[in-house]
């Protein structure tokens, strides 16, 4: 089998890819579908109520992700997920049903948006991390990047067949269509074999839990530095059902189908993003800084783009830049994190990068109403570029690291730490340092 499809080998994680591709289809479609019903329906073309909507289902991970996090330690994650996986399918079937109805407002969509966060804040944790419990050690950097690309060949398909649907049957069976695949996630974890899941020792009750995973943080440089870059870009360029929506609508004045085109041929480019990431052992800091860099280098040259086919063409560079860096910042992150810690760093973690788009969504609408789709688009360039130089410029500092550009020579671009023979070892002196931190945390806590 191809190094790119290593974890396939095993029947749970199988199943887990095959339930979580057609989950993540449907999810995709319910955010076609309820951004195109707020703009189009409820509103008039307005996209703060858009960016409200967004600030609403992600708000949650701010307030539920680092004890979502100390939970997804504790407990058995597979039950945690089925639980999680339900609820969102009830969700989904109850906001159709009341779009079906004729009688959706847009509170409605407000009040549902907020519970579907809640409990997407519980699940994102547990289904971050639980690829440890189906995989080797030492196939989680490809299960990391197989798992993105599950995502984005849901968000390949799932776009452009919402907007199909949309056009054809209206937003209401969106949803109900999306209510039902969760049944294919929550059959997987119900049919895995639970003899052949790795080995885990649950987190006990104590104090200080979530204290002790932000120690634990704060002593890990490279976990730092990972987490300002990607909140930085989440908050401020990673907003694509927004400014979509709006570029089609407003800038373009097309409908739901090209509104759905966009997400699925941005996912293109995920998809090969995600595709490369599964064939790379060893993720890196520098790679997460110098995709950041090229997100803000390709998102500005979309945001010029004249006419609608060049701007769908521009998506595909975007989001193979944009998934580098997202897929890099998860597996570099897990796989340096202690086991007994990794559900807590992984919830600060997405706290970081989701919980920032409440923050960035309603002010991302108000630059679209006020200075225009492309402005909307070019602060996240802007944003990018900022702070993965600032990010480079510290590193280079603070690590004592020397850039060269060869010309003739590959790898054209050479990094070495002058302190130290690789990165690794940085990122294990730092993991150290953060160990003992957290065990002192640990015994102040008991006593």
């Amino acid at each position: 089998m191809s190094p790119t499809f290593a974890s396939l080998r095993f029947f749970n994680y199988r199943l887990w890819f095959a339930g979580a591709l057609v989950a993540n289809i449907g999810t995709w479609m319910q955010r076609v579908a309820q951004d195109w019903l707020v703009l189009t329906v409820l509103t008039d073309d307005s996209g703060v109520a858009v960016g409200i909507t967004t600030a609403l289902q992600f708000a949650p991970f701010l307030v539920l992700s680092a004890w979502a996090g100390v939970l997804a330690d504790r407990v058995d994650r597979r039950k945690l997920l089925i639980a999680t996986q339900t609820a969102q399918g009830v969700l989904a079937a109850g906001l159709g049903a009341l779009v079906l109805s004729g009688r959706a407002e847009l509170w409605h969509v407000y009040v549902f948006a907020a519970l579907l966060g809640c409990v997407s804040a519980i699940d994102g944790p547990a289904r971050q991390t639980f690829v440890a419990d189906i995989v080797p050690a030492e196939k989680l950097s490809n299960a990391v990047g197989l798992n993105s690309a599950s995502f984005n060949a849901a968000r390949l398909i799932g776009p452009g067949l919402a907007g199909l649907l949309i056009a054809v049957v209206g937003t209401g069976w969106v949803f109900v269509i999306n209510a039902a695949t969760f049944a294919a996630t929550i059959l997987a974890l119900t049919q895995m074999r639970l003899r052949e899941l790795q080995p885990r020792e649950p987190t006990g009750r104590g104090k200080g839990q979530i204290r002790a995973g932000i120690a634990y943080v704060r002593h890990r440089s490279d976990i730092v530095v990972i987490m300002v870059v990607i909140g930085v870009v989440s908050t401020f360029g990673l907003n694509f059902q927004l400014t979509s929506a709006v570029m089609a609508r407003t800038e373009f004045g097309r409908g739901p189908q090209e509104y759905g085109i966009l997400g699925s041929v941005l996912a293109i480019g995920s998809l090969a993003g995600a595709l490369l990431a599964a064939r790379r052992e060893r993720p890196r800091v520098r790679l997460v800084i110098g995709a950041a860099f090229a997100f803000g280098v390709t998102t500005g040259v979309m945001a010029l783009m004249p006419t609608y086919p060049s701007y769908v063409v521009a998506c595909i560079p975007v989001g193979f830049a944009s998934l580098t860096m997202m897929t890099a910042a998860n597996s570099t992150i897990q796989m340096s994190t202690d086991p007994a810690m990794r559900g807590r760093v992984m919830s600060l973690y997405m706290v970081v990068f989701l919980g920032a788009t409440p923050v960035g969504s309603p002010i991302v609408g108000w630059i679209a109403e006020t200075y225009g789709a492309r402005w909307a688009i070019g602060i996240g360039s802007i944003s990018a570029l900022l702070v993965s130089v600032g990010a480079a410029l510290w590193a280079a500092r603070r690590w004592n690291v020397s850039v060269r550009y060869r010309f003739r020579s590959r790898p054209h671009l050479q990094v070495r730490y002058l302190d130290h023979e690789h990165d690794e070892e940085l990122a294990r002196a730092d993991a150290a340092r953060a160990l003992s931190a957290q065990q002192a945390t640990d015994r102040a806590s008991s006593a």
